[in-house]
């Protein structure tokens, strides 16, 4: 007789990661057997030509010799200070070294900060949708994710009011996700005071997921969510991977602000979980200083002109000429969300759609679901392709979505 299959962790079969999960896995398949692909699926710059600048990799070259040895669990000392003083120019608090926290990545701070912080049952306030790494950090540290909307007709913007409502005695954290991963949403101050207001009223920690903090287009603007909260616990996150095309490098960063005398038992617990894991990528620390005080590189790209630009224009163009699609225009980040509409939409399931799309038409894209969204008609882009790449995709997609909007019409003239 075989043995049993290994059991694993039940409370894995809520957690949800289609940007690498199913999809993605079927996709190494077909490229395995000599297909090629375009693979829309990951905001990863590297894969598509983007180089870290120059300088970042210089800072790393030259400082080599001192990455062997562990350093703090918190970071390098000069790292953590340029971290401070790019807070404290933006007007964030009491920013410090001592409250800065560097990770192998923002994805790594996430959980550490959700672990730090719920007990079983605690609740935590996320968009819908949400970057998932958040709904998954949450149901596995134990807690439980409640989803605020930010609906396509209302910009992808959350409304206060609404948020308000979902509060309970076990509401521990709100996180916002601005410039918003997946939708390009930037929230503005208004709507950000009314929020900090709300998480004054309940005694609320704040943790903003800003990774796409300087990607901005046409005349969107970004307001920093710390200088807001004041006196607030809220956590700030940050990192080289979307800003400075340094995905790979793994280095995010996390800004703890508010009244020291609160925030002194999350502190520590952050500095616990920290020494746990050692340390954080060393080499890639030293990027830091030049990557917050070294110049702007980004924002040749998100101007008229520029490729990130230019490979938005191309997908709001796209859009408005498709008889199948609706499309939010992106203020922020590195993203589309479309939004299928018309016969299309008749009956649409995203999952299927996308592997239709990756089948037939070797384009892999993330079904809108994945982001923990009640519907089914959105999908996710990267706007990293150059845009000529990116309109011969929506080509492709038009293609499987006409075949979808004529067999709903062939259904309905049958019926």
């Amino acid at each position: 007789m075989s043995s049993p299959a290994l059991a694993t962790r039940h409370r894995l079969s809520e957690v949800r990661y289609e940007i690498r999960g199913e999809l993605a896995r079927r996709a190494r398949e077909l490229e395995m057997q000599g297909r090629t692909l375009v693979k829309l699926n990951i905001g990863n710059p590297g894969a598509f030509g983007f180089r870290a600048p120059e300088h970042l990799q210089r800072a790393i070259a030259d400082q080599i010799e001192q990455t062997d040895p562990y350093t703090h669990q918190q970071g390098l000392p000069d790292a953590r200070e340029a971290v401070a003083e790019f807070h404290r120019e933006r007007g964030t608090p009491n920013a410090s070294p001592e409250r800065v926290f560097i990770g192998n990545g923002v994805s790594e701070l996430i959980d550490i900060a959700l672990r730090a912080l719920l007990n079983p049952g605690d609740e935590v306030l996320l968009p819908s949708p949400d970057y998932p790494l958040w709904s998954a950090a949450t149901i596995l540290n134990d807690g439980r994710p409640v989803y605020y909307a930010c609906r396509p007709e209302n910009g992808f913007l959350p409304d206060p009011a609404e948020i308000e409502k979902l509060i309970s005695s076990r509401t521990r954290a709100l996180v916002l996700i601005n410039p918003n991963n997946p939708t390009g949403a930037s929230y503005p101050r208004e709507l950000l005071e009314k929020i900090v207001a709300i998480a004054r009223k309940y005694r609320l920690v704040l943790m903003a997921d800003e990774i796409y903090d300087h990607i901005l287009y046409d005349d969107a603007t970004f307001q920093p969510l710390a200088p807001l909260a004041g006196d607030l616990p809220c956590l700030s996150f940050g990192g080289l991977s979307k800003v400075h095309r340094a995905c790979g490098w793994r280095v995010g960063w996390a800004m703890l602000s508010g009244d020291p005398t609160v925030i002194g038992p999350y502190h520590h617990a952050l500095d616990l979980l920290g020494a746990l894991r050692l340390c954080a990528n060393v080499p890639g620390q030293f990027a830091i200083r030049a990557a917050l005080h070294g110049g702007d590189t980004v924002s040749a790209l998100t101007a008229p002109g520029g490729r990130l630009y230019e490979t938005r224009r191309a997908l709001i163009e796209c859009c408005e000429a498709s008889p199948h699609l609706s499309l939010v225009p992106p203020q922020g980040a590195l993203y589309g969300f479309p939004q299928v509409v018309g016969d299309a939409a008749q009956g649409f399931d995203d999952h299927a759609f996308a592997l239709e799309l990756l089948e037939h038409e070797d384009v892999l894209i993330v079904p809108g679901s994945s982001f923990n969204v009640p519907y089914r008609n959105h999908f996710r882009v990267t706007l990293l392709p150059e845009a000529d790449q990116l309109r011969d995709v929506f080509k492709r997609i038009d293609r499987v979505l006409s075949r979808r909007a004529d067999a709903a019409v062939r259904q309905r003239a049958s019926a």
